[in-house]
């Protein structure tokens, strides 16, 4: 799998979000070089696993709703010598 990259706004953006976490949540001023790491870090780590729960929780929704077109069809479905 290749890696997931964001646009350097995206980045800025979490680095921000990161730093006041510490700040709010820690009562620690984290630089922002050291807030990106982290976010490299967590990314390189962890971020797999949200990515693969992220397809999983897509795939049920696709099985869900093609149940629901399995459904339509069979409803609509003629009569003939040969049922399924």
């Amino acid at each position: 799998m290749p890696a997931i990259e964001f646009t350097k706004e995206e980045k800025a953006i979490r680095v921000e979000k990161i730093q006041r976490y510490f700040r709010e949540e820690l009562d620690r001023e984290i630089g922002q070089f050291d807030a990106g790491f982290l976010l490299d870090f967590f990314s390189a780590e962890v971020g797999a696993y949200y990515y693969n729960r992220g397809l999983y929780d897509a795939q049920a929704v696709l099985e869900k709703r093609l149940e629901t077109v399995t459904e339509a069809i069979l409803e609509i479905e003629k009569p003939t010598e040969f049922m399924k």
